[in-house]
């Protein structure tokens, strides 16, 4: 396996839809709530597989992520509530 050498066949790897319109501001913000969703949910997917190698940096980089992104989705949450 290869690393992906461009944007297209980065995007094909990616959980996150790409968008082609431009939407009003208050969607744009519930699409933003979904994609920083969409990243803590794949970071907690791929967080047994760091306890199974034993891998304490890469686990604790990703709690770094999902607390994040999850603050960030709770914080745009509560601007559209």
């Amino acid at each position: 396996m290869h690393a992906p050498g461009s944007y297209k066949e980065f995007a094909k790897l990616s959980s996150i839809r790409k968008r082609t319109a431009c939407p009003a501001a208050e969607e744009m913000m519930r699409q933003w709530v979904e994609g920083q969703e969409t990243v803590v949910r794949t970071a907690r997917e791929i967080f047994p597989a760091t306890e199974t190698a034993n891998d304490e940096p890469t686990a604790n980089l990703l709690t770094q992520r999902m607390q994040t992104h999850e603050k960030t989705a709770w914080m745009l949450r509560a601007i559209l509530a």
